[in-house]
């Protein structure tokens, strides 16, 4: 899912959610079978997701949440993505694929061919092609599609909290069809977080996670969810990671590049950024463009839509004002994270509550 988020009350929100590799997570189906599989450690699970290569597969997934987000709607930016109806996802498992979006009556596709992605949104009838040369190409991370399976941020998120967790497997699971053992970790009582536990359904085959799941403190249900609710491991026609626009659509090609003044802003963004703490009471804190506040509002036939929100505007409507030693600001919080952006353009965010958020800023 490739979201457009715009405006600073939006990355504010995006990060407070990402906080911890959370940007991904699912809610369990009810009903689910209960296969019988070999017994497996929670450590031997653990390695085998990390070290799992699934390969070619077609699948769709589902999503839905529920987050206690404020009540927004299209005046966030980005926001919207939350709330897609479904994603189907095609991958030849060595570097090509292809992304569907459904949102209502729209779909963005992005398809991946190793070389070249494209980027279409069928409510625009607008296309983007960006060409990846081969030096870039070998820069780390560079053309890799992450959108080709959500999921997979699984794995990240397993290596940041899994020190600071208790890990165990907790019987098994059908999802999307396919036998799963429930991997739960559990964060250690020295962890301060608003997170109760993080359930991870393993593929009993691949190790693919198939489902993963948050919950909150004070909840019964998930709060953030993304589920396959279908997915077939098997060969891709090789023509899904094509694309050729709609007639009359409107195309605009571009250049991946790595130059020196892209190098230098990817440095001047990692100083600007710090990282208090580790696992599940990690909180991020930076520094905003100061014209990233005090940007004037675009013009649109109608509040809330188009883009055109007064990020300031925002803040006052939906955040809690808030001080405190460390200065003053405003405050966002839902059932798995939370975010502070101070009067002055700093900002900290994680699954964390406030007090935490309020010593990072603190922090030297």
């Amino acid at each position: 899912m490739k979201p457009k988020t715009k405006g600073i009350t939006a990355a504010v929100l995006g990060t407070a959610l990402g906080a911890g590799g959370l940007a991904f997570v699912a809610m369990p189906a009810s009903a689910d079978d209960k296969p019988a599989l070999p017994q497996v450690s929670a450590e031997d699970l653990v390695q085998s997701v990390v070290k799992a290569k699934p390969g070619a597969f077609d699948g769709t997934l589902k999503v839905s949440n529920d987050l206690g987000l404020p009540a927004v709607g299209n005046a966030v930016p980005g926001a919207s993505a939350l709330n897609m109806d479904s994603a189907h996802i095609f991958t030849d498992g060595a570097g090509k694929s292809r992304l569907a979006v459904t949102q209502g009556a729209s779909q963005e596709t992005v398809v991946h061919d190793g070389t070249t992605v494209w980027d279409y949104s069928s409510k625009t009838n607008t296309a983007t092609k960006v060409t990846i040369p081969a030096d870039v190409a070998q820069q780390k991370g560079a053309g890799s599609d992450r959108t080709a399976d959500p999921l997979a941020a699984s794995t990240e998120l397993l290596a940041k909290v899994r020190e600071s967790s208790t890990v165990s497997v907790d019987g098994t699971a059908t999802v999307a069809g396919r036998p799963a053992y429930e991997l739960v970790l559990t964060p250690k009582p020295t962890e301060r977080t608003l997170l109760r536990e993080i359930r991870v359904a393993v593929d009993s085959q691949t190790r693919m996670p198939l489902r993963v799941s948050v919950l909150s403190n004070g909840t019964a249900t998930p709060a953030l969810e993304v589920a396959f609710t279908e997915i077939e491991f098997t060969q891709q026609p090789a023509d899904l990671f094509t694309f050729t626009p709609p007639k009359g659509a409107k195309v605009q090609e571009k250049t991946a590049k790595v130059d020196q003044q892209h190098k230098d802003l990817a440095e001047q963004a990692k100083q600007d950024v710090k990282v208090v703490g580790d696992g599940w009471d990690t909180v991020v804190t930076g520094k905003v463009p100061a014209d990233a506040l005090n940007a004037a509002p675009k013009q649109s036939g109608r509040e809330g839509r188009g883009g055109g929100a007064d990020p300031k505007a925002l803040l006052e409507r939906f955040a809690k004002k808030v001080s405190g030693p460390w200065g003053s600001g405003y405050l966002v919080t839902t059932k798995v994270g939370s975010a502070v952006l101070t009067d002055d353009g700093r900002f900290a965010a994680g699954a964390v509550p406030e007090q935490v958020l309020y010593e990072a800023l603190g922090q030297k």
